[in-house]
């Protein structure tokens, strides 16, 4: 699942070199976390989270059962984009 994201997340970066993820499984769902470049947070989020939000739906979608997410998070360490806290 993580190279999904890396083959959807990768063309709207700058830095693919500086993508990381890390996949945070619990008995109820799997979490994709996305770290990118500073410069590349917004980028990934998109239009107010368009674009962030896309790449959520394509991902739980080829999960199939398994709920399956992505959080982007930014060099703070906090959540980006839509299902912040």
């Amino acid at each position: 699942m993580s190279d999904l994201v890396l083959h959807l997340v990768t063309p709207f970066v700058q830095h693919p070199d500086e993508l990381s993820i890390t996949p945070v499984d619990s008995p109820d769902v799997l979490v994709l976390e996305l770290r990118a470049h500073p410069d590349d947070v917004s980028r990934i989020d998109g239009d107010r989270g368009r674009t962030l939000r896309s790449i959520r739906a394509v991902v739980s979608a080829a999960a199939g059962e398994r709920k399956t997410t992505v959080e982007l998070i930014g060099a703070d360490g906090q959540t980006v984009g839509p299902h912040a806290d």
